[in-house]
Formats: C-alpha cells, structure tokens, sequence
C-alpha cells in the first residue's frame, strides 16, 4: 500500500485497515498509516481517551509515520498479537514493532504503548504526534509541565510520552494551542528509537525507562510465543485458527476472566447508521463457544477463569440470567448517546446495549454448555454452581413455552425456533452433568421435557412447502441461527441439509450469508453466519462443500487475518464492531467441524 505521512481529516480509513493488539486489559487499533485511533484507558470498556475512529476533530489519536511519500506492508511477530509493520520511502526502510508491554509478572498495573523504530536501509525520516482527545466529550485534556517533563491529563487519565533518539520538540509559543506532544527523527541502517506511550487512570504515573521498555518488548513477545506454544491445534486452516485464538486472547479481560465481544463501540453495520451499539460487554453466548474452543486447544488457564467468572456473576445478579454482563461482573444499564460525528459520520456513538434486560432463552444452552464442556474435559463443579445449574435447569422446564427476543435481539418477541432448539439442548446437557454425577436434580423430568420441546419444534417450526426450519411458527420466514443445531446435535439429518439449502437459497450472498430474511435491506451479511454454515455443512456430512465456502471465507480477513462482525461481500469493507469475538470463534468452529468429519472420513 502506498500513503502520505499525513492524516488528512475527512479521509477515514476503511475499517479492515486496523490491526489491534492488547494486554489483557485493553485494546489498541492501529492503521496502516501507523496510526492508533482507538484505545480505551485504562480498560477496554472505558470511555476511550483515543478514540479518532468516532471523532475525527476531537477523539485524540497516536501518530507515528515517515514524513514522506511511503509503502507499507504489516505482519504480526509470529505467534504473537505484536504488530511489525515495514515502512518504505524513496530514501529508506524502517520497521516499527508494536505492543501493549506485559511485565516481569504479567500483566503491568498500567497501560503502556512500546513503539520501537529499527532503521533497515538508507535514512527515514519519521514524525510523531500523542494528541488525546475528549473521551467523547466528557473530558478536557490540557498539559501540564513538570520536573520529569510534560504531563497530558484528560479527565482521571495521565498520560506521559518518553523514549529513546525519539525527538521531542517543544511547541511554539504562537503555534495553535493543540493539547498534544509531538517531535520527529531519521532512522540510518541499524539505528533504534523507542516511542513509548504511557498511561493511568485516577492513579500516580509510572515514568518507565526506555531501555527498560526495549526489554519488555521482547518480553512480550516470548509471553505471546510461550502462550502459542501451549495452543493445540492440527488441521487445516491452521494460521487463520491460530491468529482467531489470539484475536480471543486480546478480548479476554485479565483481571475478571471475562470475554468482551468486540474490542469497540458504535462502528455502524451499514452506512445508515442507527444500529450502532456497544459490544465491550460479556454475552453468555461468547462465553460458551469461547470455552469450548479454549478447552479443545488444551487452554485451561483461560477455560477455569472464564466458566469461574461467569458462575459467580449469575449468582451475584440472579436468580435471571441476563444477556450479558459488565467485564466486572456488573449488570450494564441503559444506552447512553453522545455527541460525536461517528466512524464516516454514521451516528449513533453511544455507551451501552439495548439487548440488556431482554429474555432470550438462548443463554440457558449457552450456560450449561460451558459447563458440561468444563465437566467433560475432565474437571468437578462446586456445591454452589451445581445448585444454580438445578434450578436454571427447572426454570428452563417452566419456561421454555414463552415467547423471547431470540438470538438477534429483536424488539418483538416471538416463539423463535433456534430459541426452542437453546432450550433443547440445555436441558439435555443437564441430563448429560446429572448422569456424570454433577447434578441431583430431577434428570428424568428434565429428559421428558427435553423429548417436549423436540416434538414441539418438529410439529411447529418445520415447514413442508419452504423444505427448511423457519424462524418460528407461523411465518415462512428463515433465520440462519437455526443452523447453530446442527452443532448442538438437534438435527444433523436430511431435515437440516435442507434447510442449510433453503437459507443459502434465499439469504446467501457468495460464500456469504445473512441474518434473517428481510434484513438485507438493512445491514451486510453477518460473518459468523457463514461460518456456521460451513459448520453445519460438515455436521450432515456435505464436506466438500464445506471445505470450498471455507476456502473463501478465510480469504474474507484483513491483511493480518482480523474479521469484523460484517462483511460487503461486493467490496470486502467490514461493518460492525472489531475484532469481533463471535466471527473469529465461529471460524474456529467451522475448521473443527470440518476437520473432525475427514477424520471421520479417512
């Protein structure tokens, strides 16, 4: 790719321009131009004090890039979620390595942005700029001058910028009046310049030592590879399932073992804008199919933390589920708007998610399949949790007749089939945990319902004349979570090779697929969708049709194989928050399910 130096306001980069990287706290996203125009301090579900991909006047930005006309090629540091990215000019070459630094311990009290510039060929000259913005409005930042140099603060945030041969210069006295620390250098071969970005959050502020962050670079880097190491998986599309688990490793909130869906809020699933919402919040439903890849890839820090997390914030806030949670455990209330213009000024920006406080009865599945994936790979559940899992199992028997909002979160409630089938399986995989000896409930009632519940959905939500499972009774309407089932052993039968044709028939788009008929008109095709659709094509044994989508959808990620929540399939432009937890996780499920039937073949 080739670009200026220049950010030019009005000139939005495209979203699968941003590769993020993390540490467990909170997420950057950089561009291709060198930019970060998105990081939350001090956790990845604060009000972001970067946040030019919302606002470009006012949202605040990190800037590093060559002066001059440059190309530019990027790569994650094998292994690892550390950005390298390769400028070249006219005059030179020079990388930049990227990271969110970890410490001798783990994970550093505060956040800290490490960019090291090591020359390669000839000179390049590189500008710089650290400029935070308004966190969306509620924050003026202003610099302060102090014995170790200048502070910027916004709000609670403090933020200091040092380095190495990273050229700070002063602002002149009648330069506009820009809260923001800047400088510029030139790289020769085998020169290094360190730009380190350091922050905290209504707390003192560590000034590090750049040779001490050049270490921890390279610390960093062995932590991701020592954690790569641990991952396991043979197969096929195995770089694009390794860099999914990394992109899950960034949502994972390290200091709760919860699992945001996506890494951002607002980013708009199509260019009318409105349904624009905030996904740095725990679904249950994330929480669910993220256990049971981390289990299968012999991950059990993460496996033990996440299911720990999950069990002790439904007690704290039951005896209901909810959708999802706050990363601390908390129950989010309301959606809050702001004033700012939006990613290509696509408004709403806003804090929070209208799916809260809606019945879905989804999330029973999705509970008791964490925990009977937990129990399978060989662990115990507690006296405390085994009791919960009693009761939400008899809830499950008393409700599963009601209407809910479904899987999409739709306004109207209605008798959604893929919602049946949720509760279907959570009431099987209660019978699984009491035969396993993890559960004194009353299997034999939860068996006769769960055999209910079947006949209901084979009466009710098949439907002759469209050959397929349609969204729910009464209508000849197609949801393609349907295909989720497929997965979950409901059908894996002629049944579902049929509707996997009905629903490519009608909400199909290339290797793509919709939501749910009628929403074309409002959004692009949803990525997991079109994985599960390779996944359900394996489950009925249709494999090379499986393997051919596959193909094509993994081609679908960004240059450093990050998927958003949508897709155009015309362009390839991603919409929706990213990187987003449910496409990733739904490419994991789609490479196992294939992998597992040509074992089955062979």
């Amino acid at each position: 790719m080739s670009s200026s130096g220049d950010q030019t306001h009005g000139a939005v980069p495209p979203l699968r321009s941003y590769a993020p990287i993390g540490d467990g706290r909170t997420v950057a996203l950089i561009g291709l131009r060198g930019q970060v125009d998105w990081m939350p301090i001090p956790d990845l579900d604060s009000l972001p004090v970067f946040a030019r991909l919302l606002d470009d006047e006012t949202g605040g930005c990190i800037e590093l890039a060559p002066v001059e006309e440059f190309t530019v090629k990027r790569r994650y540091v094998a292994e690892t979620n550390v950005l390298r990215t390769t400028f070249t000019t006219a005059r030179g070459t020079a990388t930049v390595t990227d990271a969110l630094v970890t410490g001798i311990a783990g994970r550093l009290p505060w956040a800290e942005l490490a960019r090291r510039i090591d020359g390669v060929s000839g000179d390049v000259t590189f500008a710089w700029r650290v400029a935070p913005g308004t966190a969306l409005g509620t924050a003026s930042p202003w610099i302060e001058r102090t014995e170790r140099g200048p502070i910027i603060r916004t709000g609670d945030t403090t933020i200091a910028v040092t380095g190495s041969d990273h050229g700070p210069r002063a602002r002149r006295s009648d330069a506009p009046a820009a809260v923001e620390l800047a400088g510029r250098f030139t790289t020769s071969a085998d020169s290094r310049h360190l730009l380190i970005v350091v922050a905290t959050h209504d707390e003192p502020l560590h000034i590090p030592v750049a040779e001490n962050v050049d270490r921890s670079i390279d610390r960093t880097i062995a932590g991701w590879r020592t954690w790569s190491r641990e991952f396991a998986y043979e197969g096929p599309w195995s770089s694009a399932v390794q860099r999914s688990a990394l992109a899950l490793k960034l949502l994972i909130f390290s200091p709760t073992g919860a699992i945001a869906a996506a890494a951002t809020t607002s980013l708009p699933e199509s260019p009318r804008g409105g349904k624009n919402w905030d996904y740095r919040f725990a679904w249950i439903r994330d929480l669910a199919y993220t256990a049971h890849a981390l289990v299968g890839f012999g991950l059990r820090e993460e496996t033990h933390a996440a299911i720990s997390w999950l069990v002790r914030t439904i007690r704290e806030n039951g005896p209901e589920l909810h959708v999802f949670y706050g990363l601390d455990g908390s129950v989010p209330a309301g959606v809050h708007e702001y004033d700012a213009p939006g990613w290509n000024l696509i408004r709403p920006v806003v804090t929070g998610n209208p799916a809260q406080g809606q019945l879905q009865l989804g999330v029973y599945s999705d509970l008791f399949a964490i925990c009977r994936t937990y129990v399978d790979a060989g662990n115990v559940l507690d006296v405390a949790t085994a009791r919960m899992l009693t009761q939400v199992a008899d809830r499950v028997c008393d409700v599963w007749r009601n209407p809910d909002s479904g899987m999409w979160e739709l306004a109207e409630q209605r008798h959604y089939t893929s919602s049946r089938m949720g509760c279907w399986q959570a009431l099987r995989d209660a019978v699984h945990l009491a035969h396993a000896g993890q559960l004194d409930g009353s299997a034999e009632r939860w068996g006769a319902e769960q055999a209910r519940i079947a006949d209901w959905i084979h009466q009710n939500c098949w439907s002759a004349d469209r050959r397929s499972y349609v969204m729910h009774p009464g209508t000849d309407d197609l949801d393609a979570s349907v295909l989720l089932h497929a997965m979950s052993g409901f059908d894996r039968g002629e049944r579902m090779s049929q509707t996997i044709d009905a629903l490519t028939t009608e909400l199909g788009s290339g290797a793509h697929l919709f939501r749910y008929s009628g929403v074309k008109r409002e959004e692009f095709p949803f990525v997991a969708c079109s994985f599960w659709r390779v996944a359900a094509l394996a489950c009925v044994g249709r494999g090379d049709e499986a393997r051919t989508l596959m193909d094509a959808l993994v081609a679908d990620a960004n240059d450093v194989g990050i998927l958003a929540e949508m897709i155009d399939p015309a362009t390839g432009d991603f919409w929706g928050n990213l990187p987003q937890a449910l496409s990733h996780l739904a490419l994991i499920t789609a490479a196992l399910a294939v992998r597992d039937l040509t074992e089955r073949e062979e």
